[in-house]
């Protein structure tokens, strides 16, 4: 049986590393003023410590956007909890983040194959299966990823799956394959977005996610064209280009 992580009313709307144009990147403060605005979808990334605690950052490094410095893989989950993001910010758990909010869907992006054993052990652990969606920029680590899972998980494309349907290959071959690892959306940067590629994606059965956009004549004409979802930094202005639209579907309480 599928997911239902994508039977939300689209389009849909993803707060991009919790919405990073507001608040710190991946951040409390980003993904609560999200939930505030009232976004369904959250996008953050999947690291894991060193003794294989899972934290919502981007980066392999803390260097970029903390006031400390090392590789997470190589930090004890104490370790990495010390820094702060901007020099404030605590870094999240993600387990914490699922559990905050349990009506909140999450796209994460697994940034790092030592990642997978722990992400998988706590999907068991919380039995939030339908409220993911895996995604990465690493075929290997999502095939290794749907190897270990339990159930259909929704997933991304990886980058060869975008190719695949750029090139022409027959839309039912390209059904069965998505089909059979539960691929259910291809999320792409914005210029690749396409009336060609909507009509190919969503022929095999795709949704189209369109990423990072932070203008409003970008978030329009995408939408116009037909995208499924759109992720962004900037979600109060992708909240009101969608109110204006007629089509902002805020979570409950939003």
């Amino acid at each position: 049986m599928p997911s239902g992580y994508l039977d939300y009313p689209r389009p849909l709307a993803f707060a991009h590393r919790g919405g990073a144009g507001h608040f710190p990147e991946n951040s409390w403060q980003a993904f609560e003023h999200a939930v505030t605005l009232g976004y369904a979808y959250l996008e953050t990334d999947v690291h894991a410590t060193a003794d294989g605690t899972l934290v919502a950052f981007h980066d392999k490094t803390l260097d970029r956007v903390t006031d400390r410095t090392g590789r997470i893989a190589l930090l004890t989950a104490s370790q990495v909890a010390a820094a702060r993001i901007g020099g404030t910010e605590p870094i999240p758990l993600l387990a914490d983040l699922l559990m905050a909010w349990p009506d909140v869907r999450f796209n994460l992006d697994i940034k790092d194959a030592l990642a997978i054993a722990p992400l998988i052990a706590m999907l068991r652990r919380t039995n939030c299966w339908d409220r993911v969606c895996l995604t990465s920029f690493s075929g290997r680590r999502l095939e290794a990823t749907r190897r270990l899972l339990d159930r259909p998980v929704c997933s991304a494309t990886a980058p060869a799956d975008i190719g695949l349907i750029k090139t022409g290959l027959p839309v039912r071959a390209l059904a069965a394959r998505f089909a059979a690892r539960s691929v259910q959306c291809a999320q792409i940067p914005a210029r690749l977005a396409t009336s060609s590629f909507l009509d190919r994606a969503h022929a095999a059965g795709l949704q189209v996610h369109a990423w990072t956009v932070n203008e409003r004549a970008l978030m329009t004409s995408l939408l116009t064209l037909g995208v499924d979802g759109i992720m962004t930094d900037e979600t109060a202005l992708l909240r009101d280009v969608l109110v204006a639209r007629g089509e902002w579907r805020p979570r409950s309480g939003g």
